[in-house]
């Protein structure tokens, strides 16, 4: 995988989140509210970060989708703090590709994004009653690539 494409796939997972706290602001209310349109905000200017790296290395930022589908529907508070929590997950996940890079920089990006979204990630399963597992030893790298 190259950076670029590294990036493309960390920019598809921020433009994911984007909209999917667009969904989870509409249902949640008081602090939930305001942490969801601050991280909406966050997602937001990563995104577009992202986008002025891709293009400034020369590639077209992939684009935003019409519409995603969400991991379940959003119907209440816990409904949306688990989403939000499975949108962070897709994030760190995301921003794995970008660990392997051979520029410093996008590393140091990547190892911030992923602690970022793994500590918002956790704070989403607690508002959502749902028990915080322990922190996978390397979060976001699929289970099935550390089979032996």
């Amino acid at each position: 995988m190259t950076s670029v494409d590294a990036l493309q796939a960390a920019l598809r997972a921020e433009h994911a989140a984007v909209y999917g706290y667009g969904v989870v602001g509409a249902r949640v209310r008081g602090a939930l509210q305001r942490r969801a349109r601050t991280l909406w905000n966050t997602h937001r200017a990563q995104r577009d970060a992202l986008a002025a790296r891709i293009t400034a290395l020369g590639a077209e930022p992939d684009a935003a989708a019409v519409a995603y589908t969400l991991p379940a529907p959003v119907t209440s508070t816990r409904s949306a703090a688990r989403v939000a929590a499975v949108l962070e997950d897709d994030l760190v996940t995301a921003y794995a590709g970008l660990a392997g890079s051979p520029d410093a920089a996008l590393r140091t990006l990547a190892a911030r994004a992923m602690q970022d979204a793994m500590a918002r990630a956790v704070r989403w399963r607690a508002d959502a009653g749902r028990p915080t597992s322990p922190p996978s030893a390397f979060p976001g790298l699929p289970p099935h690539a550390l089979g032996g």
